[in-house]
């Protein structure tokens, strides 16, 4: 006997859906993967289409699920483009109205809606780290982004009394065949993976495996609700993120990269200077306090786990 019986993923064809689906295939009698491809079953996975916008057949499958996770959303690293904002904007916001649409037909409410959001919305903090409970929220578009994300989700789940919900703001996933860790990985065996601007600013960082470990731990734990930083429990200056990754390949050459160059790389290929300039010092309190034990709480065996695999 499986240990769920229904996990539905939206827009769970990306990093964490994908470490998600691996995670959980096991564990579940049936993974309902909502996505803008073609539909098909893989043995207890069933892909079916959807816009992340209108009710569609997929519908009924939000019905008693055990957890419904939503990780649908524009990739943020792309250049701040008012057509990228309204996209940034609407693909969260749009996924959200429409599940909880689909969950206000249901006759049984999945009991956890698990809901991905991002721990850019603190403020740049070089001072001081950042909890659930001991926080303050930044300001900039990608802050207006994540408070419009949230407050949409307890706005439109606030008739689900009888539904869990959590928040999970996630911090910068390493995962080795996507996400940010392959472009480190080249930039550190070009020799280019020194410091990037001051160094100064923190990182905070999550190995996949502990995403999806947490997620399980938190499905499995009813007293767990509300926000929840999803992050390691060691944070790291850039300059310390950076020197991880030069020892993992044994790199003796990092060359840092000034601010400006930064900005020219980021112009060229059509991302922000803000996703590495940044500095996110973020501690997840709530669920050390729950008991939750991280597998790679550090940056050297979380990447050296990566570069290993």
């Amino acid at each position: 006997m499986k240990k769920y019986k229904k996990i539905v993923l939206a827009g769970g064809t990306g990093q964490i859906g994908t470490a998600l689906i691996k995670h959980f295939k096991g564990l579940t009698d049936k993974i309902i993967i909502l996505s803008r491809g073609a539909e098909k079953q893989v043995d207890n996975l069933q892909y079916l289409n959807w816009d992340g916008k209108n009710v569609g057949p997929w519908a009924k499958e939000i019905e008693d699920a055990d957890i419904l996770f939503n990780l649908a959303g524009k990739n943020v690293n792309c250049r701040y483009t008012e057509k990228n904002k309204k996209e940034i904007f609407d693909s969260r916001t749009d996924s959200i109205k429409v599940l909880a649409k689909a969950i206000a037909n249901c006759k049984q409410v999945p009991k956890l809606w698990m809901q991905s959001a991002s721990a850019t919305i603190y403020r740049h903090s070089e001072d001081r780290p950042m909890s659930e409970k001991d926080l303050e929220i930044g300001d900039g578009f990608s802050v207006d982004v994540c408070k419009k994300w949230e407050k949409t989700f307890w706005e439109e789940t606030e008739q689900f009394k009888d539904m869990r919900k959590v928040i999970l703001r996630t911090s910068l996933v390493l995962g080795k065949k996507e996400g940010v860790f392959p472009r480190l990985k080249n930039l550190t065996l070009l020799g280019l993976g020194g410091k990037q601007g001051s160094g100064k600013q923190w990182v905070s960082w999550i190995h996949e495996q502990d995403v999806v470990g947490l997620s399980e731990w938190i499905a499995d734990h009813n007293e767990i609700n509300g926000i929840i930083n999803c992050t390691a429990p060691v944070p790291v200056k850039n300059t310390e993120f950076m020197k991880a990754f030069q020892n993992a390949y044994k790199m003796p050459i990092g060359l840092p990269s000034p601010k400006w160059l930064l900005e020219l790389g980021a112009f060229v290929i059509g991302t922000e200077t803000e996703l590495i300039l940044k500095s996110r010092w973020v501690l997840p309190t709530k669920l050390l306090i729950s008991g939750f034990k991280f597998q790679y709480p550090e940056i050297n065996s979380a990447v050296n786990q990566i570069v290993e695999e």
